[in-house]
């Protein structure tokens, strides 16, 4: 992604959104923009007014931390804004290239045995891995029922940004899509700032931005964020409706991909949700098996 242009749109962005009561200067009654105005954030930030216009033209080359963090607390950047706007820096210096995940092979990834081992440990919940650009990587069987809509439409890729922008369904397992729409759109734009050099994140946002309406107008907003622990509302079509709270957990041997565990309230309907479709993912496991093993047998049928 062109890095320049990337900056240019955040800052002008983050700019738009700051009120002039918010930044404690008075709003006055003649402002042709929304926000501030460059001025008036470089006055906050204490810098020259062309100094900080060459950073919003996506000049960030070079620029110390000082500046960045003092442009961070004009704007009232939130944590996960601040660290785009570091990687950002990072990547106009080159110096992205020692932070950034190393390539991997051409192969797919798959999880190590001992990974899926601590996956299928957990019962009680979906478990499941996934990366920056949101494709399911590994899951435990509950997992894998959660997202059976998911991996119903094989044009779904197992992504759950495809799935969410793209797929009908979505709209009835996100009884919230908006808000669905929001955060997967946000968790996208963060990976854009943390491996600016992912062709299948380009490709990705390419064919999103070309066939949603919803993602395109999401994607210019150049809102970003940390998905670490909250709660979601969901309506599975097995057992109804389910409110989970959720835990991303960065993976130290593996940067770049996040272990998410969703679990119900002890003693909660949707707790009893989780178990009925835990039964029914383990009985139409079992029905499988059973079906494979009678294909696989001299004469099974």
């Amino acid at each position: 992604m062109d890095n320049r242009a990337e900056v240019r749109e955040f800052l002008t962005s983050r700019r738009a959104k700051i009120s002039p009561e918010r930044a404690g200067l008075p709003s006055g009654s003649r402002r042709r923009v929304p926000g501030l105005r460059r001025s008036e954030v470089a006055a906050l930030a204490d810098m020259s007014v062309e100094y900080y216009a060459k950073l919003e033209r996506g000049n960030l080359a070079g620029v110390s931390p000082g500046v960045l963090e003092a442009v961070a607390r004009a704007l009232r950047l939130d944590d996960a804004e601040r660290a785009h706007l570091l990687r950002l820096a990072q990547a106009a210096d080159g110096s992205d290239a020692l932070t950034r995940p190393r390539r991997r092979t051409g192969r797919p990834w798959a999880a190590h045995r001992g990974l899926q081992w601590a996956l299928d440990a957990i019962t009680a919940g979906p478990a499941f891995v996934r990366n920056g650009r949101m494709d399911l990587l590994a899951a435990n069987r509950l997992a894998r029922a959660f997202y059976a809509d998911v991996h119903a439409a094989p044009g779904n890729q197992a992504n759950l940004a495809r799935f969410t922008f793209l797929d009908p369904a979505s709209r009835r397992f996100y009884p919230e899509w908006d808000q669905a729409a929001d955060i997967s759109v946000a968790i996208l734009r963060t990976e854009a700032g943390r491996d600016p050099h992912d062709k299948d994140l380009h490709d990705l946002v390419g064919e999103l931005s070309t066939r949603s309406d919803a993602f395109r107008t999401r994607w210019g907003a150049h809102n970003v964020r940390h998905h670490g622990t909250g709660t979601k509302r969901f309506h599975h079509r097995a057992v109804g409706d389910l409110t989970l709270a959720y835990e991303g957990l960065e993976m130290t041997a593996e940067p770049g991909l996040t272990l998410t565990i969703y679990t119900a309230e002890p003693g909660s309907p949707s707790e009893e949700g989780l178990r009925l479709l835990a039964s029914l993912a383990a009985t139409q496991e079992a029905q499988a098996t059973t079906r494979e093993a009678a294909r696989t047998t001299p004469g099974g049928e």
